[in-house]
């Protein structure tokens, strides 16, 4: 660029004299610092730097959480097949089943290791997920996670499993890990459409004393859940109110479940 600017001003101007004027030198500065801006910019178009680059799937790289490993799709490879079907044949047997935990599961990938978890749970094989999850908090690369527990509160919940259930929640409460109100009010939800009430409502007063701030939602959800226990529901509808005294609770009519008990008995004595 430079040397084009000189050629240019020689073509011109044929009298100017070897010693350049304090003009020429400081429009030569101007040049030189505008070519220098101009590469640079262009330079880095095509090759931006690290922390400049940008996701355009969302956010800059550096800044954008990443998904936990609870939450991705999880496909399991031949080897997690493999264990999986072992670990269902090898059930009955404690003592074949804790070497063969020894020898294979501990040798999973983290990968493997957490769909086999998932695949048990989705099965509802209650001692053999308990079997995992103990060997999952147990791995180097472990860290608490708020899905992590949430996926086996809710499998124990389908399973009316009051014991294993209390023993995770102590366990969550010994890693200090804090569920987000919707996922406490998923995990009300659970425990109340399985007949789990007492251990519901403790969960639902661990909602209440959280941190986190109140949105109307899962108290919807709960309120949902709690329809065959009226005595219970209109302590959290009140709560409810309290809380958020704008909004409206769907009431059902009184005699919905008068109705149905009554229909049951009128049939049973049928019967």
């Amino acid at each position: 660029m430079l040397r084009l600017l000189q050629n240019l001003l020689r073509r011109t101007s044929p009298n100017i004299t070897a010693a350049p004027s304090s003009s020429s030198s400081s429009s030569s500065v101007v040049s030189s610092s505008r070519s220098f801006f101009l590469r640079t910019t262009f330079s880095n178009h095509l090759h931006p730097h690290p922390r400049w680059r940008r996701d355009f799937s969302g956010g800059s790289a550096a800044s954008r959480p990443s998904l936990s490993i609870w939450r991705r799709k999880k496909e399991m490879s031949k080897e997690g097949l493999m264990v999986a079907k072992e670990l269902k044949r090898l059930g009955s047997d404690p003592f074949r089943l804790d070497r063969f935990i020894r020898s294979h599961v501990s040798r999973l990938l983290k990968s493997d290791l957490v769909s086999v978890l998932v695949e048990l749970q989705r099965q509802d094989l209650v001692f053999l997920s308990m079997k995992l999850y103990d060997v999952v908090r147990k791995e180097i690369w472990y860290r608490p996670d708020m899905f992590f527990y949430r996926d086996m509160l809710m499998m124990l919940a389908r399973n009316k499993k009051v014991d294993e259930a209390k023993l995770v929640w102590q366990d969550l409460k010994s890693e200090e890990v804090l569920f987000d109100q919707h996922t406490f009010g998923d995990i009300v939800r659970a425990f109340l459409d399985n007949g789990l009430t007492s251990e519901a409502m403790e969960i639902y007063d661990e909602m209440r004393r959280s941190p986190d701030p109140p949105i109307s939602l899962p108290f919807r959800v709960i309120l949902k859940g709690l329809l065959p226990y009226p005595d219970l529901r209109e302590k959290v509808r009140d709560e409810f109110l309290k809380l958020f005294p704008g909004m409206m609770v769907y009431d059902p009519p009184e005699d919905l479940f008068e109705f149905g008990g009554q229909e049951w008995k009128t049939d049973s004595e049928d019967d």
